[in-house]
């Protein structure tokens, strides 16, 4: 009897821990018979699909071992009197106390009642059944164990779902905080192992809220599908993956099979996630309810995840917007300054010029007034000096011709600053022009005893606006005139060169300083040398020539030798403007 013993507790208790389809039951009795016909009165037995696993141990001892290895025990069949009176009794204690298992269900068999009266043991110990062993026939075992094990499914569902609903409120506030997609993703492949209470491998795999797009984003992976992580998100899913998931975007539900799951959540913001789940046992309908459940709350921190991210981007494209305004209005800023230090210098420039005006204008405007006194006095004179008055009308023509070409000259330099100033393209023969205005200044040269000669081909032809280069030429010529010393001698000649063609004013007048051949064609600009017969200056006659010459495409020139070597003055046009024409 004893080596019976002996060889069924070593083969019970090294069964593996849990086979799927068993329910667990423990024989705790010291009688190795009723070990013996409790196997033989529940041979065949089956509830919902799954056969029993009847475990035994013959003494409290034996029992304490073996439930301390096992814990999935679902109902025990308990002495009462083993090797002591009250050994069964004290087992409860250590299965309810020291285990913390209240899920087991016991069922107490005694042959001797007197020693374990019924209704104090039901009041004082938490089991759930107390039968006389006479009284438990086969039927009554089946129909006890029978409850007992859908108490106990019953049990187990609710102590899942409490534990379930625990880890998915620990949970929730620690997923809720992520701000990074990634590691939301990996929290939540963690906390679905832990909610199952299973080893499990994992992918989470995004789709944006674009239908049309079939391009997943791989958030995270772990176990068998680990290798995702090291790859770029929008690395192609392997072959073995991509169906599985594309099906569950199409189907957008959960799908369980016997291992491997598919999750499927939709954000308020129309991303959808699919969630791959291998698992080392298929999921029971508890388990099915917390996922549905805990999904159905991630949403949630996906979104704020999503908006999360959405507002981090949109903060550094405000914050780029933001420097860019900036260094827009640090240039708007300096345009300002610039325009200010313009500003001060042209009103500068206005009190300079009209400081020149009211000088060169005042000087004519006293002669004339002076001369026509004297011809007010002569007037009265008898005899009238005739000789005299006409030398004194003379003098008044000449001051009144002199302020005639100052407003000319200040009409025409703010014409040419006007911002619509425009050229009259035309045929122009400037060799022609050039001899018109040598004609008209002759008798200028001539009252100062000077020479005007011109060199002068018979034609010269260009492109251009007439009048302003009339101007131009004009102001070379009178500026000439104006500079040389009485008795010399003016040439104004009209050339095409290999790359330009010109026309240039020379005289022997003071000619230029180093100094005033840098700066000689500035507005308002006053030089070194002075006119030689009183006449008056504004500084604009050689800018005018300067920007007509650049209207039309050429340039301004100055050269001269040094002081008192006189100086030659030209305007320059490219060859282009010739073959216009």
């Amino acid at each position: 009897m004893d080596d019976d013993i002996l060889e069924l507790i070593p083969d019970e208790v090294t069964e593996p821990a849990e086979r799927a389809g068993t329910w667990t039951v423990a024989v705790i009795d010291d009688d190795p018979a009723v070990h013996e016909g409790t196997r033989y009165a529940l041979a065949g037995y089956t509830l919902d699909g799954r056969s029993l696993d009847i475990l035994s141990a013959y003494s409290a001892a034996e029992a304490r071992a073996l439930l301390s290895q096992r814990r999935d025990v679902a109902v025990l069949l308990l002495d009462v009197v083993m090797e002591s009176d009250d050994a069964g009794l004290q087992l409860i204690d250590f299965v309810r106390r020291e285990l913390r298992d209240e899920t087991v269900r016991i069922i107490l068999r005694t042959g001797q009642p007197g020693q374990a009266p019924e209704r104090r043991v039901i009041v004082d110990y938490d089991i759930n059944d107390y039968k006389a062993k006479t009284e438990l026939t086969a039927d009554k075992l089946f129909t006890s164990l029978t409850a007992a094990l859908r108490a106990y499914h019953q049990l187990k569902r609710l102590d899942e779902t409490r534990r379930g609903l625990e880890i998915i409120i620990d949970a929730a506030p620690m997923l809720l905080d992520h701000k990074s997609m990634q590691r939301l993703a990996e929290g939540m492949l963690t906390q679905v192992a832990s909610l199952l209470n299973v080893d499990c491998a994992g992918i989470l795999v995004l789709r944006e809220n674009d239908e049309t797009d079939e391009r997943f984003c791989v958030l995270t992976g772990s176990g068998v599908y680990h290798h995702y992580v090291a790859r770029h998100p929008a690395w192609p899913l392997d072959p073995d993956v991509h169906p599985i998931v594309e099906r569950t975007f199409t189907e957008r539900r959960h799908s369980f099979g016997e291992r491997a799951s598919t999750l499927y959540m939709r954000t308020s913001s129309g991303s959808e996630i699919v969630a791959l789940i291998d698992a080392d046992r298929s999921l029971s309908d508890t388990d099915r309810a917390l996922i549905d459940l805990f999904t159905s709350r991630l949403s949630i921190a996906f979104d704020n995840v999503i908006l999360y991210e959405q507002l981090q981007r949109a903060n550094i494209g405000l914050e780029q917007r933001v420097v860019e305004r900036t260094a827009e209005l640090i240039r708007a800023n300096r345009r300002l300054a610039m325009q200010r230090s313009d500003l001060r210098r042209a009103n500068g420039l206005k009190t300079e010029i009209l400081g020149t005006v009211a000088h060169d204008l005042k000087n004519p405007l006293s002669v004339i007034l002076g001369r026509t006194e004297m011809l007010a006095d002569m007037t009265g004179m008898s005899p009238v000096p005739v000789e005299q008055m006409r030398v004194q009308t003379d003098h008044v023509r000449t001051s009144a011709k002199r302020l005639t070409a100052m407003i000319d000259s200040l009409m025409a330099d703010a014409m040419n600053d006007a911002l619509d100033i425009s050229l009259r393209r035309e045929p122009v023969d400037l060799a022609g022009l050039a001899r018109e205005v040598c004609e008209a200044n002759r008798p200028l040269a001539d009252t100062k005893g000077q020479s005007l000669s011109a060199d002068l081909p018979e034609e010269v032809w260009l492109c251009g606006d007439a009048e302003r280069l009339r101007e131009a030429i004009d102001n070379l010529i009178s500026n000439a005139i104006k500079y040389s010393f009485t008795g010399g001698a003016i040439r104004v000649e009209v050339r095409r060169e290999a790359q330009e063609t010109l026309c240039a004013v020379s005289d022997q007048g003071p000619g230029l300083s180093p100094e005033d051949a840098g700066r000689v064609f500035g507005r308002f600009q006053r030089l070194s040398a002075k006119p030689t017969g009183g006449e008056g200056s504004t500084g604009l006659g050689l800018s005018i020539v300067k920007r007509i010459a650049e209207l039309h495409g050429g340039r301004a020139t100055a050269e001269s030798a040094g002081p008192g070597e006189g100086a030659t003055f030209a305007i320059r046009f490219p060859n282009i403007a010739v073959e216009l024409v």
